[in-house]
């Protein structure tokens, strides 16, 4: 089977977009599958074309000049679709599978129904949302129903829809799209990267600031959506209940100057600390020296329907989780179980839900056993991949 992934960026960017990307075409190749991918004029890094990143091949779209809105996204969708159809020629592909956002679909959309080629369109999040979540957007803005209308006539041409969570599958069946067309395939760890969690180092702890410390943390993008500054608004009330305890934030994004300015003005500033943004491979050395991974995810439509990959991480690195009880969480995380709710939006709530973990380090253990083996079993890519199965051998005879 030859599958082309159609994607907004790949590697060698980093960000959660290209991380899934890069475990669901590997574990594609594991299973004998012959598999490339070709990035949109987003993806903005230099390379070359066609380029080889940790074994995978990746094609790129040259860039286009700039226009205004929505003459620009018009011209992307053209310049992809161009770009794809001379891949075709050149790859022979017997599915197209177009991820998120909307456009990708839209180009996909023009050169599988010319070729008779079948197209999976998989849906990560509801870009409209994803933009009022990061400040770029408004809800009910003309520019947020069009993406939406964009992306619910993606989905009905699509031959088959992927979802990263029920929340969307729900989402979209709730805007007519047929039930039996679209597939949950959830994020998942590669436990190649996070299945082997190291030994907290004593020296880089000191050098943090953190020797002795019980830690709460925060790996990740410091985006408005992530709560960040309720986390940090429950610092003085959990160092009250626990004299040792110090927050680590590691990451960078819009609003790391105010969450820096806040914390600046904390009573308890000494015990919050910013690492920055730091290279991939040395993420677990920063997670090695956490007790609690803390996600504070404020209540709203982006956060209800969408899971983060981040806790699930977590817990492959046998760390306890922590996390705000909004839908994308709870389909995740059994509270008290796999992991703790609390309130979303509540720092009163979020210093007390941190306080009692920490006073119950007798049940740490069995927790994050617990949640382990929640990763391996049910979130794992190998198993996560199956799920496209289905979805690509009922699409067969559209490949003919």
């Amino acid at each position: 089977m030859r599958i082309l992934h159609v994607l907004d960026h790949s590697l060698p960017l980093h960000s959660g977009y290209t991380f899934r990307t890069r475990a669901i075409l590997k574990a594609q190749v594991a299973r004998g599958w012959k598999v490339a991918g070709l990035t949109g004029v987003r993806h903005k890094t230099g390379g070359a074309d066609p380029e080889t990143i940790d074994g995978l091949t990746f094609y790129r779209t040259p860039p286009i000049p700039d226009a205004p809105s929505p003459l620009r996204e018009w011209r992307e969708v053209g310049a992809l679709a161009e770009r794809l159809d001379r891949l075709v020629d050149e790859w022979k592909p017997d599915r197209i599978h177009a991820h998120s956002p909307a456009l990708n679909a839209l180009a996909a959309l023009r050169v599988a129904r010319r070729r008779r080629l079948p197209l999976v369109y998989e849906i990560r999040a509801f870009w409209e949302d994803a933009a009022v979540g990061n400040g770029t957007g408004r809800e009910g803005s003309v520019r947020y129903r069009l993406t939406r209308m964009l992306e619910t006539h993606a989905a009905r041409r699509a031959d088959a829809v992927a979802v990263i969570c029920e929340g969307l599958r729900q989402d979209l069946v709730g805007r007519g799209i047929a039930s039996e067309k679209i597939i949950v395939a959830p994020n998942g760890v590669d436990m190649e990267l996070f299945g082997n969690p190291p030994a907290p180092d004593p020296l880089f702890a000191a050098e943090l600031g953190l020797a002795g410390a019980e830690v709460v943390g925060f790996i990740g993008s410091f985006y408005d959506y992530e709560g960040l500054d309720d986390l940090i608004a429950a610092m003085p009330a959990l160092v009250e209940k626990r004299p040792k305890a110090h927050l680590l934030l590691v990451g960078g994004g819009p609003m790391e100057a105010a969450l820096k300015a806040q914390a600046e003005r904390s009573p308890v500033a000494d015990r919050i600390h910013f690492a920055g943004r730091v290279p991939h491979e040395e993420v677990d050395r920063y997670y090695a020296l956490i007790d609690i991974l803390a996600y504070p995810r404020k209540a709203m439509r982006l956060t209800e329907l969408v899971t983060p990959l981040k806790p699930l991480e977590a817990m492959a690195q046998m760390k306890l989780v922590a996390a705000s009880n909004v839908g994308g969480h709870r389909e995740l995380i059994e509270d008290g179980v796999t992991g703790t709710l609390f309130p979303p939006g509540d720092p009163a709530a979020i210093a007390t839900a941190l306080g009692d973990l920490f006073s119950g380090r007798e049940r740490w253990d069995e927790r994050r056993d617990v949640a382990r083996r929640f990763v391996e079993t049910d979130r794992n890519w190998s198993s996560n991949i199956a799920r496209y199965i289905p979805a690509y051998l009922g699409l067969a005879s559209k490949a003919l």
